[in-house]
């Protein structure tokens, strides 16, 4: 990686240079392509060749850093970039739970050689990960988790059953919450690290009110585990979980916050919906006065959010990453990418309570899939209830009312 010494225009040049020659023509503006591996999906060989330079460059995770196959980019470069690919129509096609959530916590508590094994294929996109955390009986308390993992000398056996594993179905790997000891509660959880094509590995995909399938049951039966798939100290799993899952809410608020998330690119922005589905008024704007209001402050909101969540990311690299503020993040994000969709199916009148069938266009479709979607934002990553917790004893300080 070139040394730019902090000279932005420099670095632009040398991006937007580089973009020029990798960046597949054919794939410009569309989103759903460029992304399809990180969202699970077939991809195209246009598809591959885009995720394979950005990979080997590291601007998949730029910021990342470069002794791991990062780009070694500071911010302000890593926002430069972010600009030159949005100019170009370039999304980033590596992400997934790897990049969101595991990859900063093992940079974080990693040996040398787990950050060896495993970063590689997180910084390419050719590796998979799934989150192994709640149970059907361990959601809200978590701690009372019971997937067990019993020394056997030079493995771990894991028996037990986690429940909303999103993407176990297409996951290489599994960072997994198990007890490892049960007298105790939190201090009694370790985190492993479990290959996916494990014999006694079995995943049954949840199918969701709106079609599709994210979700998975994840049976344990009998799984070995060697020993050097151990993340962080034995029965002290519980701490590098709290610091997963404050990347976590950070990651997933800042895409629900932008409207990223739950949001297909086929749909049109809420204002747009209105203007097409209500119309205007004689002066040019959206005719219903209520909505054009609210769809205003939507759009504040939103917008306030995302510089928010900007200058918490700035705090954050200064303070050595995300704090229990990302529950504030966490919560507001689920909030306005709620009430964006619920202002969408409004907008859309009764083309929005469309399901399959002819009289629909296929992004009236999209949107009432994506709206549905959407309950689960408050759920995902915590629920707002927890969250609310977090906020209310790291945040504010206020006692524990139990």
């Amino acid at each position: 990686m070139a040394d730019f010494g902090g000279d932005l225009d420099t670095f632009r040049s040398e991006a937007k240079a580089w973009l020029e020659d990798n960046f597949p023509k054919a794939l410009k503006g569309d989103a759903a392509a460029q992304t399809a591996a990180a969202a699970g999906g077939k991809e195209s060989p246009e598809a591959r060749q885009w995720r394979e330079a950005m990979g080997a460059k590291g601007w998949g995770v730029p910021t990342w850093p470069a002794e791991y196959g990062g780009g070694g980019l500071s911010r302000q470069e890593a926002r430069v970039l972010a600009e030159e690919m949005a100019a170009i129509g370039a999304r980033n096609p590596i992400g997934g739970m790897g990049v969101m959530m595991f990859g900063p916590t093992l940079i974080e508590y990693g040996t040398e050689a787990l950050k060896r094994q495993h970063l590689p294929g997180i910084v390419t996109g050719s590796v998979r990960w799934c989150q192994g955390y709640s149970e059907p009986g361990s959601g809200s308390d978590l701690a009372s988790l019971q997937t067990r993992a019993e020394d056997k000398g030079d493995h771990y056996l894991v028996n037990g059953q986690k429940i909303w594993t999103s993407g176990a179905n297409l996951a290489d790997w599994c960072f997994c919450l198990v007890r490892t000891d049960t007298s105790k509660k939190h201090e009694g959880i370790s985190f492993l690290l479990i290959d996916m094509t494990s014999p006694g590995v079995e995943v049954r995909p949840i199918l969701l009110i709106n079609g599709g399938s994210p979700f998975c049951e994840t049976f344990f039966t009998d799984v070995k585990v060697p020993k050097d798939q151990l993340f962080g100290p034995l029965n002290g799993g519980w701490t590098v979980a709290k610091r997963l899952l404050q990347f976590e809410r950070d990651n997933i608020s800042a895409g629900l916050g932008g409207g990223n998330i739950g949001a297909p690119t086929a749909v049109m922005s809420v204002e747009d919906a209105a203007k097409t589905y209500v119309g205007l008024d004689e002066t040019g704007r959206i005719a219903d006065s209520d909505l054009r209001r609210r769809i205003i402050e939507h759009r504040m909101e939103a917008r306030a959010f995302q510089l928010t969540v900007r200058r918490a990311a700035d705090e954050a690299k200064s303070n050595a990453g995300p704090s229990a503020a990302t529950s504030i993040m966490k919560y507001a994000g689920a909030k306005i990418a709620q009430d964006r969709n619920e202002l969408m199916i409004e907008a859309f009148g009764h083309q929005g309570l469309g399901w399959e069938g002819e009289g629909f266009a296929e992004a009236e479709l999209a949107l009432v899939r994506a709206w549905l979607r959407s309950k689960g934002n408050s759920i995902e990553g915590g629920t707002s209830e927890i969250n609310l917790n977090v906020v209310s004893k790291r945040v504010l300080g206020l006692p524990d009312p139990k």
